[in-house]
């Protein structure tokens, strides 16, 4: 058993504290402004007549739409701004958490929005159930706007069912990923149906300029950051593929050049996207970690074959062109608290972890989890001599489904193994990646350990 004890630690590093202090302060920042932007249309809506609505039943239920409506809208928007990769949101929040909610805004959006349409369709019908099918029917073809909300609904629709786990699990990644853009033209065709028949987005001043800077914020923040910068990055820094390496257990490790990659600021742990210019590639972007830390003159991604895009990978000739989009995520040195780090990967997961061996520097262990073959084994080794790095294998096939250990760990439960490896794995701060599921178990068992929730920094690569 290879256990990490009595190593000479020291006290946290005030130098790796101010960056978290000051994504916290995002973070607080932007759950606040989400609180201010709510209240404020609640407050539009009661004061424009919708608590006095409330007395009769049909204009009940008309005033109660206008509400969940103004709320959807709000949310949607915000759903957008989670989703234009905004960096001052990715350094702050990191991929993981506003993955969660992003998927927390999309459906209490979307659910707002069905309430919308349902109570104000029976509100319009005077609070007649039965002629409310038709009220639809009639408010669809004549009120303006409403076709094209109409429409923008149904992209919304397909982007919400094919988000379920259920559905995901049956698409190809490059599927589910183009069916999500649709969520950019649901929310676009919305838009008419709000100048033209929604009162409050023009009933005063405050909130024309209200409703008018959320929807240029949004728009402006997926032109940006969607858009011009990945396509302003691709053509300063023309990436290029200069050779492909088998690693070992079905894994490549892809070398790319570029110009002026010192000016990409792309940091040990972070994933971009990639669209390597093949015959079918230029239309498919995958998130791929780099896998040593970049130097500023080349970039290494590692992948495994996964059954879905990856399979091309091996393939790629040197020379290949890619455009990329990025750099993403939180799983860097900016996320730290303390000067002693425990990085936790399973498989392929080790990879950004492995960048991150290369960059950090302090008391820092490796936990590995491995089926049958490791990943960089000889490169952890170069590492753990010449950075005192400390290196924990777990080998073997997972013991079972609530177990993240593999059979090589011997009899004890997932707690007694991981504290009798790192005894002191409650003070350090925890790199983790592998697949969701095994991510969930380990860092439910950091947590037992007595592991603070906001110490453990995961990215994982299940969608």
């Amino acid at each position: 058993m290879t256990a990490v004890a009595d190593r000479p630690t020291r006290h946290a590093l005030p130098r790796v504290t101010r960056p978290a202090v000051r994504d916290r302060r995002v973070r607080t920042a932007a759950e606040a402004l989400l609180a201010v932007a709510l209240t404020l249309v609640t407050f539009w809506w009661a004061t424009g007549g919708g608590l006095s609505d409330l007395g009769g039943w049909a204009s009940g239920l008309t005033s109660l739409g206008r509400l969940t409506g103004l709320l959807a809208s709000v949310l949607l928007l915000v759903q957008v701004l989670l989703m234009a990769r905004v960096p001052l949101l990715e350094q702050a929040f990191g991929q993981d958490r506003l993955a969660v909610v992003h998927r927390l805004v999309g459906f209490t959006s979307f659910t707002g929005m069905l309430a919308h349409i349902g109570l104000i369709t029976w509100g319009y019908a005077a609070g007649d159930l039965l002629a409310t099918p038709g009220e639809l029917w009639d408010l669809t073809l004549t009120y303006p706007g409403m076709l094209l909300a109409a429409a923008g609904t149904g992209c919304l629709v397909m982007v919400v069912v094919t988000s379920v786990r259920a559905a995901r699990t049956r698409l190809r990644y490059e599927s589910w990923h183009l069916l999500h853009l649709y969520a950019y033209l649901g929310v676009g065709l919305a838009l008419p149906h709000q100048l033209w028949t929604g009162q409050e987005f023009l009933a005063s001043t405050a909130r024309t300029v209200f409703w008018w800077a959320l929807w240029a914020l949004a728009a402006g923040s997926v032109l940006v950051w969607r858009i011009g910068l990945p396509v302003a990055r691709s053509l300063r820094h023309r990436v290029v593929v200069t050779s492909v390496v088998p690693e070992g257990d079905g894994s490549v490790s892809v070398y790319l050049s570029g110009q002026h990659l010192d000016d990409l600021g792309a940091r040990a742990g972070q994933f971009l996207q990639w669209r390597f210019l093949t015959r079918r590639g230029w239309t498919r972007a995958h998130p791929y970690s780099l896998s040593a830390a970049p130097d500023g003159r080349s970039l290494r991604i590692t992948v495994k074959d996964l059954g879905d895009g990856s399979a091309e990978v091996p393939g790629l000739r040197p020379g290949t062109r890619v455009l990329i989009e990025g750099p993403y995520g939180r799983l860097t040195a900016r996320a730290r608290t303390s000067d002693r780090v425990a990085l936790i990967g399973a498989g392929v997961g080790i990879t950004p972890l492995r960048a991150l061996a290369e960059e950090l520097d302090g008391d820092v262990v490796v936990l590995h989890r491995f089926a049958t073959e490791p990943l960089f084994s000889r490169e952890f080794a170069v590492l753990a001599g010449e950075r005192r790095l400390g290196l924990v294998p777990l080998p073997g096939r997972r013991r079972g489904p609530d177990s993240w250990l593999g059979t090589g760990v011997g009899p004890v439960d997932d707690l007694t193994a991981l504290r009798s490896r790192v005894p002191d794995i409650a003070e350090r701060d925890v790199y983790l990646c592998g697949p969701t599921p095994w991510t969930r178990l380990v860092h439910r068992t950091l947590l037992a350990a007595g592991t603070s929730a906001d110490r453990i920094h995961t990215e994982t690569f299940g969608w």
